[in-house]
């Protein structure tokens, strides 16, 4: 390993702290505050990791670095959540900015890779993508139901809104996963109307 070589590593492992300071509007399940997208990076992989045994075809350490890597573009186009107004093609623009920068601090050969696995991440093509697209809709879902409706009541979700922002999603990348969250989505609502 060159010595630039190794710099440029460091300088892009640098940068991505970053990632920590982006702040998410999904609470965490004990309510004391809002998670950051580093962490939901990490407990999405942990979701990959105890999920994906349902589709032992998966390649799970690609999945894994799918979503390690999916949200450092928010460093630069910050987070958007899923509730919220705003322009989709702005917002692709942004990002695949942001991908170039942030992993433009690399070494060429890993600049490369991890562009490429950002983009079959956003482009949902591969079953690993769809599992990965899929559990990244399932986490903030969980932290929905597990605390009073979340992001769902302070941004006034109905159940239908649910089904049709989370489902296809889901659904596209793990119908048996879409199953368990639909039914805890039935629940969070219904317990909400007693």
């Amino acid at each position: 390993m060159t010595e630039d070589r190794l710099d440029r590593q460091l300088t892009f492992l640098i940068e991505i702290d970053a990632l920590k300071s982006v702040t998410r509007q999904s609470v965490l399940a004990n309510r004391s505050r809002h998670e950051n997208s580093a962490e939901h990076s990490w407990h999405l992989a942990m979701f990959a990791l105890v999920l994906s045994e349902a589709d032992p075809a998966l390649d799970v350490a690609k999945i894994v670095a799918m979503l390690l890597i999916h949200d450092i573009v928010e460093i630069d186009a910050g987070d958007a959540p899923i509730h919220a107004a705003y322009d989709a093609a702005a917002l692709l623009q942004a990002e695949e900015a942001a991908a170039k920068r942030i992993f433009g601090l690399l070494p060429e050969t890993q600049q490369e890779i991890f562009l490429s696995i950002w983009r079959e991440f956003e482009a949902a093509e591969t079953a690993e993508a769809r599992f990965a697209k899929a559990v990244d809709r399932l986490q903030p879902l969980l932290l929905n139901t597990l605390t009073d409706g979340g992001t769902w009541a302070s941004n006034g979700v109905t159940e239908d809104q649910v089904y049709d922002r989370y489902g296809p999603t889901i659904e596209r990348g793990s119908p048996a996963l879409w199953s368990r969250a639909r039914a805890l989505v039935r629940q969070h609502f219904a317990a909400a109307e007693d």
